[in-house]
């Protein structure tokens, strides 16, 4: 249950018309090249016939699209893999009810309620497969490339915020800076070095400290997380992810610096995702 509520991402650029088309178009290739369906012994043009059936398919998915799925995304404010996967199994069974009518009026089969709910039964048996299939391929590649797009990121909010991580050697070595420029922290034997923005560029400083004393000192903060036992990480400067459920490697800064997380922490980094 706790995997059906992590958040599945949104990419900006998706387009329902778009992924209407990409749907049909496996429509009209799959029943033109296999012919399922009693297709193979149609006697009029089955290219046509694949069309009308694919036709069908883009209409039924781009109309849920536009006027369910993208206002219900838009309303909702965090859409999880539930809805995800409950208006995939929707749509699918949407589809193969309209082409299931269309069937009938082109065959000139009779519309029974016993074809109709075998027709639901075994749409829902396939359906529920592509749904898991498509919902959590989906979700793993998002986490593999896209994991800022699944944080509840706050840089706004820490907008003008700054932190001291102080050194045990002398109150003078304590290091302040913003908040949203902190990197990460790399535990270095009897040290820390914190990594972060400088006009752009990499910067670094180190003071006496270990990765506990810095995480007590940002405990405040719920983006600052442990992601290795030598890294402590700011997840508000996470700029793409690669890995899978072994162990990611974290790009930071838009590509100026790179940290792993451990296979022990994926578990805990998951969690972070709401």
């Amino acid at each position: 249950m706790s995997i059906l509520t992590r958040k599945y991402p949104l990419w900006p650029e998706s387009n329902p018309a778009k992924d209407g088309l990409f749907a049909s178009a496996i429509v009209v290739l799959i029943l033109f090249f296999l012919q399922p369906f009693g297709i193979s012994e149609y006697e009029g043009n089955k290219f046509l016939l694949s069309l009308a059936f694919g036709l069908v398919t883009f209409v039924c998915s781009a109309l849920l699209d536009y006027l369910i799925v993208v206002p219900l995304q838009k309303r909702v404010r965090i859409w999880r893999i539930w809805h995800q996967a409950l208006t995939t199994l929707i749509e699918v069974l949407l589809i193969g009810l309209c082409n299931f009518l269309l069937s009938c009026l082109l065959f000139h089969y009779p519309v029974e309620l016993k074809a109709c709910l075998e027709l639901v039964y075994w749409t829902l048996v396939i359906g529920i497969i592509i749904t898991v299939l498509s919902t959590m391929i989906t979700y793993q590649q998002s986490m593999r490339s896209q994991l800022d797009a699944l944080l509840e990121k706050t840089t706004h909010e820490q907008e003008g915020i700054s932190v001291t991580l102080h050194d045990s050697r002398a109150r003078t070595g304590d290091l302040s800076l913003p908040l949203n420029n902190l990197l990460y922290v790399e535990a270095q034997k009897n040290n820390v070095a914190v990594y972060f923005t400088d006009d752009g560029r990499l910067g670094r400083a180190e003071i006496q400290s270990t990765l506990v004393s810095v995480m007590d000192e940002l405990s405040n903060y719920p983006n600052i997380f442990q992601c290795h036992r030598s890294f402590v990480v700011n997840l508000n400067s996470i700029t793409s992810a690669k890995g899978n459920s072994n162990g990611y490697t974290l790009e930071l800064g838009g590509g100026l610096a790179t940290i792993p997380v451990s296979r022990s922490f994926v578990p805990k980094l998951r969690s972070f995702i709401s």
